[in-house]
């Protein structure tokens, strides 16, 4: 069995962030979501993975490599533009061949990976097999219809008025016989070749399709608030460490690692939270559920519920909470006249101010 991680999107709700990085590189945990996946995807024994990309192709390249230190082999496959997911599969389609698949949404995030998932579908060997997660608002998502044997009878991509609250969550399982479907469906409204549609022709055409719903946590992390609660997941289940230097009017509280050449001088931390590497905390109070990157400055300042990317600079803030904030920002106030706030803000930026 092969895999293929989707790396190829633009990450337009994770704007403005994304215009500067893919998506898939975002940490949750100070490590980027992409590594979640290539981790679940190796632990279920499968190596060769193909990935495909798009217009962020050299830093997704230059993170994940040839895949040899996460113990797997990586072929990249480019994808000119994002057309839907059933398209991705097109253009994958010399790398798949006639094997089976898993197709893993690379910005997606499983509770328990997916090795019990894999073994399933090698048992059952059916020509799909979709996992679904109860979700509050379907409307953003695929669904699916199911009879009352749970098989699948029905997908929709994104309905305006959802029928189902199940959610086609970014695994799939397939055979070769979805190239087949993908080649015989139309684009959507939308314009892209739907993946859903695809599986719902190999329904139409008799094919065994298999549904599964997962009973632990997933997360689609495309919008702020659902990164922040994989951030959030993630931290719970730290193991607490603490590598770097802590002085004597410091302290840590909880669930909490501080990784090697980070500092805290008059600082206290309380977990679930990390600090990264070589990062230095003076005055300064982080919450619970906060991820600070490497090379961080923090002074004089409180977050929580946040997370910070690397190489970031924030002074004298007084609150920052529920925040994604991107690499080499600089946050804080001025001393100088007249007072006011200065801003240089990116597309799509968001802030709020008191």
């Amino acid at each position: 069995m092969k895999a293929l991680v989707l790396s190829g999107g633009a990450g337009t709700r994770l704007r403005p962030i994304t215009h500067t990085s893919a998506k898939q590189l975002v940490p949750v945990g100070n490590k980027p979501i992409i590594e979640f996946g290539l981790e679940a995807i190796r632990d279920a024994g499968i190596t060769d993975v193909g990935i495909i990309v798009g217009e962020t192709h050299e830093e997704i390249r230059e993170h994940v490599g040839d895949g040899s230190r996460f113990g797997i082999d990586v072929t990249y496959v480019h994808q000119p533009q994002p057309l839907g997911l059933a398209h991705a599969v097109l253009t994958a389609a010399d790398y798949l061949g006639d094997d089976d698949f898993v197709m893993y949404l690379g910005d997606n995030l499983i509770a328990g990976g997916i090795t019990d998932f894999v073994r399933q579908f090698e048992g059952r060997q059916p020509a799909a097999q979709i996992l679904l997660a109860k979700v509050r608002d379907p409307e953003r998502f695929g669904i699916a219809e199911l009879d009352g044997q749970q098989r699948v009878t029905r997908l929709v991509e994104k309905p305006r008025e959802p029928t189902s609250d199940l959610a086609l969550v970014g695994v799939y399982l397939f055979s070769s016989r979805i190239l087949d479907a993908s080649r015989s469906i139309k684009p959507s409204d939308r314009g892209e070749l739907e993946i859903t549609d695809a599986i719902q022709w190999l329904i139409d055409e008799g094919e065994e399709v298999h549904s599964q719903v997962i009973d632990g946590w997933w997360k689609d992390t495309g919008k702020l608030y659902d990164l922040l609660e994989a951030n959030r997941i993630v931290l719970d289940a730290l193991d607490p460490r603490i590598s770097g230097t802590i002085d004597a009017d410091s302290e840590v509280q909880g669930r909490v690692v501080v990784e090697e050449g980070a500092v805290l001088v008059n600082s206290f931390v309380r977990g679930p939270a990390i600090v990264g590497r070589g990062t230095r905390l003076v005055n300064t109070f982080i919450g619970p559920y906060t991820s600070i990157a490497h090379g961080c400055a923090i002074e004089d300042s409180e977050i929580e519920h946040s997370v910070v990317l690397e190489e970031t600079r924030i002074c004298d803030i007084r609150r920052m909470e529920d925040s994604l904030i991107g690499k080499q920002v600089e946050v804080g106030l001025t001393t100088r006249k007249p007072r006011a706030y200065r801003l240089m803000l990116g597309d799509h930026s968001r802030v709020g101010l008191v």
